[in-house]
């Protein structure tokens, strides 16, 4: 974590061909659309930095990994100049608006390292979305002298980054704004594009947000519980409901992990159009197949 790095742009990818013309995402980041995409390299000269002051805030549902997060950004800031600071905003995106916001120290930054939840400063579901948030925003942003605001959420969260770093292009602010991918849903990942234009080696992704393995294993563990116990009493079905957002990523991984006699997943329900009734039906022929072929009632 304390390594130094390069940060080399890379050549345009010249998308031009790809787009849809009715897209209104070029025209909106008419400053951020285009920019190069950059590769980090590992740096084999050791350098200081100057004094930065940078922001970070914790938004959405809580996932696995956002302390530590927190701890990394300060860890590094702290050993390329001890000078350096990191503010963190209270209870979710309201904290930038309304400059409400804390100073990390050694000691809070210990207490945290390696503990789930987002507690350490709180987290909150607000948008930034009106001309006066975002002023706002703006505005605290300069009062603080931030060189550089992260952004630690899901889809909502970061695509409120994407805002926020063309509105401060707009308005001449030098902060830098990065999106940390975070959602346990598994449904926020970087795009394959770059893989089938260029090496992997030359475009790495990212493959997973953090907090979607912790989720998955948590509940997998959960779910092998339940299948222990109904081999055990062997007179029981036991339906379990999980968690996600739009996408059906947590139940596949999970079904992958415990293998269920049945999972239903949302994607397919929709795409082949099966009925409730349909579902029923399979079921109930899989209930009975079970009882007579091996007299399992559970």
């Amino acid at each position: 974590i304390n390594s130094s790095f390069n940060i080399e742009e890379l050549p345009s990818l010249n998308l031009e061909h790809l787009q849809n013309p009715n897209d209104p995402i070029p025209k909106k980041f008419n400053l951020t659309y285009k920019l190069n995409p950059v590769v980090i390299t590992e740096s084999k000269v050791a350098r200081k930095s100057r004094k930065l002051k940078i922001g970070a805030v914790l938004s959405g549902g809580p996932a696995a990994g956002g302390h530590n997060v927190l701890a990394a950004i300060y860890d590094y800031i702290k050993s390329k100049n001890q000078e350096s600071e990191l503010i963190g905003f209270s209870n979710g995106p309201r904290g930038i608006m309304e400059g409400n916001y804390i100073k990390l120290n050694q000691e809070l930054i210990d207490n945290y390292r390696n503990l789930g939840g987002f507690d350490i400063i709180g987290t909150g579901r607000d948008k930034i979305e009106t001309s006066e948030q975002f002023e706002q925003s703006l505005e605290t942003i300069r009062i603080l002298d931030l060189d550089g605001l992260v952004i630690i959420g899901g889809d909502d969260s970061n695509t409120n980054a994407a805002l926020l770093s063309q509105y401060f292009l707009e308005n001449d602010s030098k902060c830098c704004v990065i999106g940390v991918p975070k959602t346990i849903d598994g449904d926020l990942k970087s795009s394959t594009l770059f893989h089938k234009l260029r090496s992997k080696e030359y475009y790495p992704r990212i493959q997973q947000s953090f907090g979607f393995d912790t989720a998955t294993k948590t509940y997998s563990n959960l779910i092998g519980a339940i299948q222990a116990d109904a081999l055990s009493s062997r007179k029981y079905y036991h339906f379990i409901r999980l968690m996600g957002r739009q996408a059906s990523h947590i139940l596949l991984e999970c079904a992958l992990q415990t293998h269920p006699n049945y999972a239903i997943i949302g994607e397919e329900i929709f795409k082949n159009k099966t009925s409730l009734r349909e579902i029923i039906y399979e079921l109930a022929n899989l209930v009975q197949f079970r009882s007579e072929t091996y007299g399992y009632n559970f």
